[in-house]
């Protein structure tokens, strides 16, 4: 997400801090620039304005344009307007103090509201709250088979409504068995239209007068632009919304929508889907998306993904391996598959700061393929050669790849390549070793 606006505020930046003196001209063209690459991620043309008016006025003054390093300063002006307009600081949702807990989910048809409502149940119940989903989706083919599936896979609470047709019924039965079934939180998948439309906002009314929710989300397709912030303002004017769940924006290089939103409608955006997958509902950080727009990293969020991937026991023993140079080619396998729960290579690698920089990394599209590929490479290994790598002769490569469906090329790259990471750790182990280390990277 951002990946087109990050980029061109990387090299109109880069030109910024590459002169010594900055005048008032050059940070109006900058300025300029700045305008147009939001309008080109989409971003609503009235926040794109006041966004650059508000950098110019704090911008072009004696304090940053006489400063040792104005284009630093600018930036960082840009970084804190950037956090700003996405609301400052993450927001979090307010249970109240009635149990359960009612999350009325809304949203046009296709946004998808079903899928987020079994991942914001997932993530509510990491959070050691127990939570029931219920689908007021009459409408919709299999629609309540589907969340009733989806709460199976995450182990959450369903509400059968068997053969009811009322909307509001199901919902208020909904409440009442979570109560009696001490659920904290119930989940409520309403329905959607392709269009706004009144017979959509009366059933939402309705809903939202019988049971009273303590929260009501607004689920936004980041694809769709600028017309989930229409949309949502819609929503917010006739029904009442607390927060927005930004989906997809995994697919959504430009990610203006998400830049407009609080400015238009008022609302905070709370959660974003970044993947199919269950699990890849996220936390929305203001501040963290724009040191990553900006190119500065995100090593927050990158050690809170390697905190839920990796158990703590299995950390402290991978440690122990490394200081005694043990580590084997089953231990390698091993992290791979860590490294996949975390996502793909390309967003690891973006929230490492200065990584998106380097010259080297620049045009480098990690494929994620090639880690099934090496897996499978190592899966064909016996247990023996996996723990000592030596022996692996060039009958028993021949026998790998064709195990593995590779080539003895691929082999002997793997071998290759671990043999290097062997080195490289040896060397962190010694005096001095994260210098003799760092010498070596391109920075």
């Amino acid at each position: 997400m951002f990946e087109n606006l990050s980029e061109k505020l990387e090299n109109i930046f880069r030109k910024l801090k590459g002169r010594g003196i900055l005048t008032e001209e050059n940070v109006n063209a900058s300025l300029k620039e700045i305008r147009m690459a939001l309008l080109e991620a989409d971003v609503n043309f009235k926040v794109a304005k006041d966004f650059i008016e508000d950098i110019r006025v704090r911008a072009i003054g004696k304090d940053v344009l006489e400063s040792i390093t104005p284009g630093q300063q600018i930036v960082k002006i840009v970084h804190d307007r950037l956090v700003e307009l996405m609301g400052g600081v993450s927001s979090n949702i307010k249970f109240g103090a009635r149990v359960p807990s009612v999350i009325m989910l809304i949203g046009l048809q296709g946004c998808g509201k079903t899928t987020t409502a079994a991942k914001l149940a997932l993530l509510l119940s990491r959070e050691h709250r127990k939570v029931c989903l219920v689908s007021a989706d009459v409408y919709r083919p299999a629609a309540i088979r589907q969340l009733s599936l989806l709460s199976q896979q995450i182990n959450a609470g369903f509400f059968d409504a068997n053969d009811m047709k009322d909307p509001v019924e199901i919902c208020f039965q909904a409440v009442d068995e979570a109560k009696r079934k001490g659920y904290d939180v119930l989940v409520i998948d309403t329905a959607g239209r392709l269009h706004i439309d009144n017979p959509l906002m009366e059933e939402l009314q309705k809903i939202k007068n019988r049971v009273n929710p303590a929260e009501i989300i607004y689920v936004a397709d980041a694809m769709t632009g600028q017309d989930a912030v229409n949309v949502g303002a819609r929503f917010n004017e006739l029904i009442g919304i607390d927060g927005v769940i930004m989906t997809k924006m995994d697919g959504d290089a430009r990610g203006g929508s998400a830049l407009s939103l609080k400015s238009v409608i008022g609302k905070p955006i709370k959660f974003v889907g970044v993947g199919e997958k269950i699990d890849k509902l996220e936390v929305f950080h203001p501040e963290r998306i724009a040191s990553r727009i900006l190119g500065m990293g995100d090593i927050l969020t990158l050690v809170e993904k390697t905190q839920a991937s990796m158990d703590r026991k299995e950390a402290l023993e991978l440690e122990k391996k490394i200081r005694k140079n043990e580590f084997t080619l089953e231990d390698f396998r091993n992290q791979l598959a860590q490294i996949k729960k975390m996502g793909s290579i390309k967003d690891i690698l973006g929230m490492i700061p200065g990584l998106g920089k380097m010259k080297a990394l620049k045009d480098l599209e990690p494929d994620d393929k090639q880690l099934v590929k090496i897996t499978a490479i190592i899966d064909s290994m016996t247990r023996k050669e996996r723990y000592n790598h030596l022996i692996i002769d060039g009958r028993r490569r021949k026998r790998i790849a064709l195990g593995s469906g590779t080539s003895v090329q691929d082999v002997n790259l793997l071998l290759k390549n671990y043999a290097e990471i062997r080195k490289m750790m040896k060397k962190f182990n010694k005096k001095d070793g994260i210098k003799s280390m760092m010498r070596n990277f391109p920075f």
